[in-house]
């Protein structure tokens, strides 16, 4: 079975390219007639109705209040965000054109102070003539505070309805007076089924017939990963390389040698894989352990950053339980170093499949937390005089060391009783062992050890 665009097939829609400042079309194409100059195929099928829009029913379904703001024409300013080539642009135009706003656009990349000031004093002789005006701001997330300020008396007074994109989480990257001066939308990435109905539509845009073999459009969807304008992408370099007018397996196994699931080194995506990876391990999961593992090296992380991770994941949540993770995730750190990849990405993956599958404790982590609040809130305690060192005479006058109880000299090497921290903190507990592997012996032992505490303050008590 093969799938054929068709020698009758319709042109794409023709599209209006908006200058920055001006919303009279430029080298429009209508329905039917060529495009002028070379356009790429997804930008040929941007969509201009909500009709031909492709995911985000989560926004976009019936009753939702994007859908009723937009339908009503009554827009909000907003930031979209979401992955690459899920329609955050489109969306901001759909959004403009139906409520008949002019519609301004500025990268936060190539745009500065000037950019904005000249989009505003634009959106001000709009607002005069009775027109809103729609500023769009892509990558929005690169302007600095100074720069993301400068909207905000507009916003507030409704000169332009703001309209940001970025693919970062605003939380982190936008300044929170924005923030509250707009509604935050997360576009997900589009479903594969919603892919192959983008894809069908570009075939049937392509200049010339091209049969397509049973799967193949499958295929591309897949390895889009969610992002619409690499699909189109990837369907139109296959068009260019098909033999015979037919794009086939060999075809896309050419053209998608290189492509690699999404991984933002440094991004959302980037944290939320290692936090899935560690929370594997701690769940002791360790398929899934592996497979965020793989999917991270799939993406191009460097494998001595997870290295390094996964040693601290062995004292955060193995720490005494199994003390033989921490050595293991060191070693498996020191293959990669030593032998590079792919011999050392074994390594990493044996150390993050014993972490999985050991007993798990963070009460060494709980503990040291518990300690670092009470070192950081507290003053200076001193260190009571049965503890402090006593190299000279002067200090052994002073009684430094006095009454010190050497253990090794103690029946059973422990000596009951004793207080090791500042006299007002000298019943605090920090560490307490859980009931699993290792630290299940040590409970024990403290238990123990703790009975003879008592039985000592007991005897003290009665000597008194």
């Amino acid at each position: 079975m093969t799938i054929d665009s068709g020698q009758d097939s319709p042109e794409s829609p023709g599209t209006t390219q908006t200058s920055l400042f001006c919303d009279t079309p430029q080298a429009a194409t209508a329905p039917g007639e060529p495009a002028t100059g070379y356009q790429p195929l997804a930008a040929r099928l941007r969509p201009h109705t909500l009709a031909d829009y492709a995911g985000q029913q989560h926004m976009l379904g019936p009753g939702k209040p994007l859908r009723q703001a937009i339908d009503s024409r009554q827009l909000h300013s907003m930031i979209f965000w979401g992955p690459p080539g899920v329609g955050k642009t489109t969306l901001a135009r759909i959004a403009a054109g139906q409520a008949n706003a002019h519609f301004l656009q500025l990268s936060a990349v190539l745009s500065g102070v000037k950019e904005i000031r000249e989009a505003i004093a634009q959106a001000r002789q709009n607002k005069a003539a009775g027109r809103d005006t729609v500023l769009f701001v892509d990558e929005v997330h690169r302007f600095n505070k100074s720069q993301q300020d400068a909207f905000l008396p507009y916003v507030e007074d409704g000169t332009v309805i703001f309209i940001g994109a970025t693919t970062e989480n605003p939380s982190f990257e936008l300044n929170n007076a924005l923030l509250s001066r707009a509604r935050v939308y997360k576009l997900r990435p589009l479903e594969s089924a919603d892919i192959e109905a983008v894809l069908l539509r570009g075939l049937a845009a392509l200049q010339h017939p091209i049969a397509v073999e049973e799967g193949c459009l499958g295929l591309i969807a897949r390895q889009a990963d969610g992002d619409a304008r690499r699909a189109l992408n990837l369907l139109e370099l296959a068009a260019d390389l098909a033999a015979d007018g037919r794009i086939t397996a060999n075809t896309l196994e050419e053209v998608l040698q290189a492509s690699l699931r999404r991984f933002d080194k440094g991004g959302d995506l980037f944290y939320d894989q290692i936090s899935a990876l560690h929370k594997a391990v701690r769940g002791s999961a360790p398929d899934a352990a592996l497979y965020w593992f793989c999917r991270m090296l799939d993406g191009g992380c460097d494998p001595l950053y997870i290295a390094r991770r996964v040693v601290r994941m062995a004292s955060e949540d193995i720490g005494n339980a199994d003390p033989r993770a921490l050595a293991l995730c060191l070693d498996a750190w020191q293959v990669q170093e030593r032998l590079g990849s792919p011999e050392g990405e074994l390594a990493i993956a044996q150390a993050i499949v014993y972490l999985a599958c050991a007993a798990k404790s963070n009460a060494v982590y709980t503990a040291y937390k518990a300690a670092r609040a009470d070192v950081e809130q507290g003053g200076s305690s001193e260190v009571p005089l049965h503890l402090r060192n006593a190299p000279t005479r002067l200090l052994k006058d002073m009684e430094h060391g006095a009454d010190y109880r050497y253990a090794h000299d103690e029946e059973g090497g422990y000596a009951a009783g004793e207080n090791y921290f500042p006299e007002a903190m000298k019943d605090r507990r920090y560490y307490e062992p859980v009931d699993r592997g290792l630290e299940s012996k040590i409970r024990e032992k403290f238990k123990y050890l703790r009975e003879l505490d008592k039985i000592s303050s007991r005897k003290r008590y009665r000597d008194e």
